[in-house]
């Protein structure tokens, strides 16, 4: 057994040791993994500006990664299983980090044991859209129309078990109205259906749908979070137009792997929060419709298990199950 004496000075060097790799760190490369396809979402736009930003803030190239597949289980995978030193970091997204672990029945990782929060990004609003053939201009209007032809209207998403999928089934089980599901393989294929008529409604990013909004292409019915939208700010929220809470983003962070050095984490969180207190990033974050919203790792974290269990409800209650 060690003397008490020598396992104090162990602990002091290791302490130490580490505090000093922090120092230093990083001395390579870093990996940011996006675990959807490019130019797909408001996420990889200000994923791909912030990798470029922590460059320069670290003195080190920060790669912009994109590793697609499965609702983006596949890249969250891959971040899960690397090494836990801070040089491969995951752009984390609602989806894959808490209604995936509910939909997908063999997933390979854990939220809240696999990965280390780094710090919260920003939030990015959804909207309710309808073609506008749709007799319903506003969400009331909509909840009648639904209610009159229960299981009649189609609403698009962009694949079961994705945020917006998810987003209209919280709105349908808060109204008690029942529409009917029309699922696709990504958001721009819902988004030109919705558009040509073919589905009635989308849950999608207020960044997607401003366009065609102004273009009179589709008609908007209400946007998703509790506040409303810089972008389309004469578009009330949902919780205005009487469902009282209902309050969903698409949020944007940066995890680590588990048992990454908790020094490491910090240095990133800095270098992170230096970006995003910058006035350059908030206001690219706002013209691409979004919100700068910074949280620590012990608030981020206690957000996604917070989401983990709101989403794991509906989920179970709906029985949504990944095809």
């Amino acid at each position: 057994m060690m003397p008490a004496r020598n396992a104090g000075i162990a602990i002091v060097f290791i302490v130490a040791t580490a505090h000093v790799q922090a120092q230093s760190f990083p001395t390579r490369p870093i990996r940011i993994i996006m675990p959807f396809p490019a130019g797909t979402s408001v996420n990889d736009v200000l994923g791909r500006a912030l990798a470029q930003r922590l460059t320069e803030q670290l003195g080190q190239q920060v790669i912009f990664d994109n590793r697609s597949g499965a609702g983006g289980t596949v890249g969250t995978e891959l971040v899960a299983k690397s090494p836990p030193d801070g040089y491969t970091l995951l752009l984390a997204a609602t989806g894959p980090m808490t209604i995936a672990p509910f939909v997908y029945p063999k997933l390979g990782y854990d939220t809240m044991r696999d990965f280390a929060p780094v710090a919260m990004v920003a939030l990015a609003p959804y909207i309710i859209i309808a073609h506008p053939s749709v007799p319903a201009k506003n969400f009331k209007e909509l909840v009648a129309l639904a209610k009159a032809k229960p299981g009649q209207l189609r609403f698009a998403s962009a694949g079961t078990g994705s945020t917006p999928h998810l987003c209209t089934e919280l709105m349908m089980n808060m109204a008690g109205i029942n529409m009917l599901h029309i699922p696709y393989k990504g958001g721009a294929p819902a988004m030109i259906d919705t558009i040509a008529g073919q589905t009635q409604t989308y849950c999608t990013s207020v960044t997607n749908a401003a366009p065609f909004i102004k273009q009179g292409k589709i008609r908007a019915i209400g946007v998703t979070p509790i506040k409303r939208s810089p972008t389309l700010p004469d578009v009330p929220t949902l919780d205005e137009q009487g469902l009282k809470g209902f309050d969903v983003s698409q949020w944007m962070g940066i995890v680590a792997p588990a048992k990454t050095p908790p020094a490491v984490v910090q240095r990133l969180h800095q270098a992170i929060a230096q970006v995003i207190n910058n006035t350059d990033y908030a206001n690219f974050v706002r013209q691409n419709g979004g919100e700068p919203s910074l949280m620590g790792p012990d608030e981020y974290g206690a957000l996604m298990r917070t989401e983990l269990e709101r989403w794991g409800k509906l989920v179970k209650a709906i029985k949504v199950t990944a095809e």
